[in-house]
């Protein structure tokens, strides 16, 4: 069955990049010249997906706008003849036909999910978290989507992780199977040494309308969350799930490093000002280079 919709979990407070996320969206933080959210969108219509919900939450209003027609910056635009720019904002407005839902209680990404069951209906969808960012040639939601059509059940995005960086992800457990990782448990953050793979979750998942009713049977975490991952787990003991070992480069914005290291990967590869940044880059790491050196004979 065809992937038609895709449900984006956006509500949660973005704790870990205060103070910049206080009153702008975590989902809206600038990778270079646009927020990690419309990366997300961005790679769901180039699949093929143009039916998207969006979960959000108190103090997300910045993502609905974003999306939608701003009137007055239209008229300024014109009124200055900058119809590259004008085509840029209209070509967002209509990337997708997008709605939103909030979640009033932050109670969790599979609290989360569950809000989106009237909107999904009985069929398969996709749901994306808005800490990732991949570059790949073919969009990482269809190299789900493809597998899906081959194996008609739960797929989740893995990426290989170095083993001495493995206990900072959830890890599958997997059994090689026709060429497929079947799932067979999910770890939280490991010790390198257990860890039972070094494949790690990424925020990209399949699923079919049973994990509804999945997430209405796991209990809240002692956080008083109920984590989407528990209802995989339960999930797994059910029916098959599998894994994809996407192709491309995995991007993550959910703490200050990791933003900022994606952000001079993006920027290093942009069409307008690539070339020009990793001239300064080199002119930084030079003019650094050279203060050690100096630094050093002092």
């Amino acid at each position: 069955m065809k992937i038609r919709k895709a449900v984006i979990a956006a509500a949660g407070h973005g704790s870990r990049m205060l103070p910049a996320t206080k009153a702008l969206p975590k989902e809206m933080m600038p990778v270079v010249d646009k927020p990690a959210i419309q990366y997300i969108v961005e790679e769901l219509v180039e699949a093929g997906i143009e039916d998207i919900l969006i979960i959000t939450g108190r103090g997300k209003r910045a993502i609905e706008d974003h999306f939608d027609r701003n009137v007055e910056v239209h008229d300024a635009l014109a009124k200055r003849d900058d119809r590259s720019m004008l085509a840029t904002l209209e070509r967002i407005e209509q990337l997708a036909d997008i709605h939103y839902l909030r979640q009033r209680e932050l109670l969790g990404t599979g609290h989360a999910v569950l809000k989106a069951r009237r909107h999904v209906g009985d069929e398969p969808f996709a749901v994306l978290f808005g800490d990732d960012l991949v570059v790949s040639e073919t969009p990482c939601i269809g190299q789900l989507m493809d597998r899906y059509s081959r194996f008609a059940a739960p797929i989740l995005a893995v990426k290989e992780v170095a083993r001495e960086h493995i206990g900072s992800y959830g890890v599958v457990r997997a059994e090689k199977i026709d060429g497929a990782h079947r799932v067979r448990g999910l770890v939280e953050k490991p010790d390198p040494s257990r860890a039972p793979s070094n494949l790690a979750c990424l925020g990209r998942y399949i699923f079919e309308p049973d994990i509804f009713d999945f997430l209405n049977r796991i209990a809240p975490a002692d956080s008083g969350e109920y984590q989407l991952t528990d209802a995989i787990q339960l999930m797994i003991q059910s029916r098959p799930v599998y894994a994809c070992a996407v192709e491309g480069d995995w991007h993550t914005v959910g703490d200050l490093l990791s933003y900022l290291q994606t952000t001079v990967s993006f920027a290093l590869a942009h069409p307008v000002v690539g070339e020009s940044f990793q001239e300064y880059l080199k002119r930084t790491c030079l003019a650094l280079s050279s203060g050690a050196k100096n630094s050093q004979r002092g």
